[in-house]
């Protein structure tokens, strides 16, 4: 009877943990000037709060083939597209949590499903046993995609906001975008070459359901229009181009 309950209860802690670790949603991408920055920070004061997690230095370390199988194919467009990366909120230690990611875009909306562990465990996390369902998951990806391995990391400065009417809504604002295709692990640290002018922003609104009338007046008022805007992609046709040119190693 014991060993009974104790492996409902490993299930139950196991489904809650999925909840919390599986996200759907849709994303839109909005890529601001300076001057719009400011405009639409006033604008939004009235609908908005600053996040419970405001501000935040995020790295994201993106996993791909020797040929970037998943960059290229994500380029074109298609109605599904993937992206695995492994992601900090700062400067992680050895034994520091971080979050192992699956991206997926499915007609517009955003499904991630995402595992926690120490970044110890998951630098060698395709030799490891897995848990939970969705560290399986991660792996069926290490085993379908051949050569899988770290090959982009990019960070930036994030202000989150969140709608008073909705906390469901989020509005992030991205900034100091940097990106290295070498030394390729969160702890080495924030550095690397910019990847946006000076004084832009990219803002993301996330929301489960529609936008609201509020926030879609104010981006029509302020002529602010959707940006098909990648960081990832940014940076890999960055490094193409540089290779074209003779400058970059980059296999493509």
């Amino acid at each position: 009877m014991s060993a009974f309950y104790n492996g409902i209860v490993k299930e139950n802690r196991e489904l809650i943990h999925m909840a919390q670790e599986i996200f759907k949603r849709t994303e839109k991408k909005y890529l601001l000037s300076a001057q719009q920055y400011r405009a639409f920070l006033a604008a939004l004061e009235p609908f908005a709060k600053r996040d419970r997690y405001f501000e935040s230095d995020i790295m994201s370390l993106y996993y791909d083939t020797a040929d970037y199988r998943l960059i290229r194919a994500s380029i074109e467009k298609p109605v599904f597209k993937e992206k695995i990366r492994l992601r900090s909120y700062g400067v992680p230690r050895s034994a520091d949590d971080v979050f192992l990611e699956i991206k997926r875009k499915y007609k517009g909306v955003v499904y991630k499903r995402r595992s926690v562990m120490p970044l110890l465990r998951a630098a060698g996390f395709s030799e490891t046993a897995q848990d939970t369902q969705i560290e399986k998951e991660h792996s069926r990806c290490f085993d379908f995609y051949e050569g899988l391995a770290p090959r982009m990391l990019i960070t930036y400065k994030r202000h989150a906001y969140t709608a008073l009417s909705d906390p469901e809504l989020r509005i992030t604002f991205d900034s100091e975008l940097l990106f290295r295709d070498y030394d390729l692990r969160l702890e080495k640290g924030i550095y690397g070459r910019n990847l946006l002018p000076h004084g832009e922003r990219i803002m993301e609104i996330k929301i489960a359901g529609a936008m609201p009338l509020w926030l879609a007046g104010l981006l029509d008022e302020l002529k602010i229009y959707p940006a098909s805007y990648s960081k990832y992609g940014t940076a890999y046709l960055t490094l193409l181009s540089e290779k074209a040119l003779g400058l970059n190693k980059i296999t493509a």
